[in-house]
């Protein structure tokens, strides 16, 4: 059921790209998006019966791999950023245009 809800956040965020207009709602759809990949990926790489290396006292336990920790938040800092720079784009637009609608922009600067 939980994997249903993720592939859920991800396909909504995929129609977003798609169908909306908006530039900022692209922006947001991809956010979206991303936040449902990280979320699959978190829900894969969680088992049972792991155990963490630090705050364990079990001798002999499965430990759970720290590198999928570390590569989620790569993620999630590098998602933060690109969607900065994108935002930074859409002002920079804009100034430019008076709408931020993807197909009037494409109106307006073809010659």
């Amino acid at each position: 059921m939980l994997e249903a809800c993720v592939f859920a956040t991800i396909l909504c965020g995929f129609f977003g790209i798609i169908f909306k207009k908006n530039l900022v709602m692209k922006i947001i759809s991809m956010d979206v998006m991303s936040t449902g990949v990280i979320a699959y990926y978190v829900l894969i790489a969680s088992r049972n019966g792991l155990f963490t290396p630090i705050a364990s006292d079990i001798k002999n336990g499965t430990y759970s791999d720290p590198v999928p920790q570390a590569v989620i938040l790569t993620a999630i800092v590098i998602g933060f950023s690109i969607q900065a720079l994108m935002l930074v784009g859409v002002m920079k637009l804009a100034r430019d245009n008076p709408t931020l609608e993807s197909n009037e922009i494409e109106k307006s600067n073809t010659p």
